[in-house]
């Protein structure tokens, strides 16, 4: 079992260089070139030039802590995903992730889309380390919190986005991971899903399991996580408690994005003039909003 007191994550001076002319590629088509790995089919790749997309990353995560990603897209936080799972190695420096994870990365990620839900099944588990026997134990419980009931037999390509999304957070969440990584999965599905899937992750937080969590859901991540990791361009701009990160957080999408829409005239505007100000009234000064806790009244 592994000691409380070592780090259960470690990143130390992570940096990875990708190509800039490429498009780069999304953590559900790196599963889904795993898949293809594993069923023995080609894949293509495109020539590539250097681009950063991390820079000098370092932080640990103790068993048993939920750590939300948080940044702008484009920041490099499924890049960081990709790292940490060992989807992709590092330029420069160092990961290392001990004990057995799951990953929620997207929608259908590494489903093979002739294969019935059931197939699906042991094919995820395959590529996460998980043998069939294992899974056999589990496989009720996975479709059954699916719900997906007659459906279970089915190729995976007749789903619809919410039956991908149950069988997916249901196959993660069963395999009985040390440490669970969700990127985003949580805003697919409808309420009564996501509503659901909170719930389990909170039971599983309860039961001391190790969590990195990225969302662009401030709600999830003041609910769900004990400290927060800001990346901004690659690089960490911040890593400490949730509710003092997620305020530096907003600050800076106010100070950068929302502040000089206010003070920009459009170019349509006509010119003020003190007769205009009079009639218009007083001025209105927009202040940003100081986020609220679960706990505050």
């Amino acid at each position: 079992m592994t000691s409380p007191i070592e780090p259960i994550i470690v990143a130390e001076h992570v940096s990875k260089r990708y190509a800039q002319n490429e498009s780069r590629t999304s953590l559900r088509h790196e599963f889904n070139d795993i898949a293809k790995r594993f069923l023995k089919q080609s894949i293509a790749r495109k020539p590539v030039e250097p681009f950063w997309a991390l820079r000098d990353v370092s932080f640990t995560v103790p068993a048993g802590q939920t750590v939300g990603i948080v940044g702008r897209n484009g920041s490099g936080k499924s890049t960081l995903f990709r790292t940490l799972c060992g989807i992709t190695h590092p330029t420069e420096g160092y990961v290392s992730v001990r004990g057995r994870f799951s990953t929620l990365i997207a929608l259908g990620a590494g489903f093979n889309q002739e294969r019935s839900g059931r197939e699906n099944i042991y094919l995820s588990a395959a590529i996460q380390g998980v043998p069939p026997r294992e899974i056999e134990h589990a496989i009720h419980d996975i479709i059954e919190f699916a719900e997906l009931g007659q459906f279970i037999d089915l190729p995976v390509k007749r789903y619809s986005s919410g039956m991908y999304a149950r069988l997916g957070f249901s196959i993660a969440v069963h395999l009985k991971p040390d440490i669970l990584f969700v990127d985003e999965i949580l805003a697919v599905g409808d309420a009564a899903f996501q509503d659901k899937c909170i719930e389990r992750i909170l039971e599983m937080k309860a039961s001391g399991l190790t969590m990195l969590i990225v969302t662009h859901q401030t709600a999830q991540v003041m609910r769900l996580c004990d400290r927060a990791i800001w990346l901004h361009k690659g690089r960490m701009m911040m890593d400490g408690d949730t509710k003092t990160v997620m305020e530096k957080y907003h600050q800076m999408i106010y100070e950068t994005e929302i502040l000089p829409t206010l003070n920009t005239p459009s170019e349509a505007t006509p010119a003020t003039t003190p007769e205009s100000t009079a009639e218009a009234g007083p001025e209105i000064q927009s202040a940003p909003v100081r986020l609220s806790t679960p706990d505050a009244p």
